[in-house]
This record gives C-alpha cells, sequence and structure tokens, in this order.
C-alpha cells in the first residue's frame, strides 16, 4: 500500500446485531471477520467485502423464498 492511498474502510452500519450463525445482521460480516477487521490487510479486507456480498445476496434470497 503506498502512503497516498487510505486502507479498505469497514462495511459497518452501526446496525450490529449477530444472527444465530454469527453474522451481522448489519454488515453481514461473521464475527471472526469483524474482530479480524483491523489486522487484516487489503488482499484480506477485499476478500471479507466479497463474502459479506454473497451472504447478504443468500440471505435477501432465502427471505423471499419463505
Amino acid at each position: 500500500m503506498s502512503t497516498d492511498q487510505l486502507p479498505i474502510q469497514s462495511p459497518c452500519i452501526s446496525l450490529c446485531t449477530l444472527n444465530e450463525n454469527d453474522i451481522c445482521v448489519g454488515c453481514y460480516r461473521h464475527i471472526d471477520e469483524i474482530t479480524g477487521w483491523h489486522s487484516a490487510d487489503d488482499r484480506r479486507r477485499t476478500e471479507i467485502l466479497n463474502n459479506c456480498a454473497t451472504r447478504k445476496s443468500d440471505l435477501t434470497k432465502s427471505k423471499h423464498t419463505l
């Protein structure tokens, strides 16, 4: 990371509640991803954000099929 590039920002939207699978209902991160965010490099943060997008899509689809 160059000095003029900011780190990837947290997806937290301050709606911090975990579901039964330890996934935040606000940002869709798993508890391990939340606690590891500050020590994660940009590669890992990008991976976490991709996981969040997949979870959000999957959970949105499952809500519509109930």
